[in-house]
């Protein structure tokens, strides 16, 4: 049961984009056809599941006080999850440059500003910070990344549908975007009332 609250809560209650507005910058620049989205989506679950693996590891047998040094070097987190996330991206990048040359070019310069994406770096920190499990933290990384799959995703929706219609101009582009993210955060926070079990 426990498990369950935490995916409920991190892809659909604190949605890393629409509740903790973490990750904004891909969300908004990358959410301009459906198949870009998506792609951009299952890219940043990747890097996510895989960072939390080694980020979890990494703090559990070297940085805690019960690891292997026998020290406390919890005050290295930020910076050495910071070295594994943009391992982990430059190989999604290469794989992605090799074998989906397509996706690759579409996703373009925000492929690698999942390095700088402060959603993977925030799940890494708040599953050291609250102590999870190997197998919480692996569900939390989950609920998190699909979250912002399923938000990029739908936005990536609603723009293709309003690019048919008739939007005043001082809200093109960006602005009725933003106005769209601020309405889909409104609906999410619709998801707060579940009360589960």
């Amino acid at each position: 049961m426990n498990l369950l609250m935490i995916a409920i809560s991190s892809s659909l209650i604190s949605n890393v984009v629409l509740s903790r507005f973490l990750g904004i910058c891909p969300f908004i620049g990358v959410s301009n056809k459906k198949k870009t989205a998506t792609g951009m989506g299952l890219a940043v679950v990747f890097v996510i599941f895989l960072s939390n693996l080694l980020t979890f590891t990494i703090n559990y047998f070297f940085l805690e006080e019960t690891g292997l040094f026998n020290k406390d070097l919890r005050y290295l987190q930020t910076i050495v999850f910071i070295l594994v996330i943009a391992s982990l991206v430059q190989f999604v990048e290469m794989f992605l440059k090799k074998f989906i040359k397509s996706l690759y070019d579409a996703l373009g310069v925000y492929l690698p500003l999942i390095t700088t994406n402060c959603a993977v770096l925030g799940v890494a920190l708040t599953v050291a910070q609250e102590s999870y499990s190997l197998i919480e933290g692996v569900v939390y990384s989950l609920g998190t990344s699909i979250g912002f799959l399923i938000s990029i995703v739908l936005l990536a929706s609603i723009r293709e549908k309003i690019e048919e219609n008739d939007i005043p101009e001082s809200f093109k582009g960006k602005p009725i975007v933003l106005v769209i993210a601020g309405l889909m955060s409104i609906a999410f926070f619709g998801f707060s009332g579940l009360n589960i079990g």
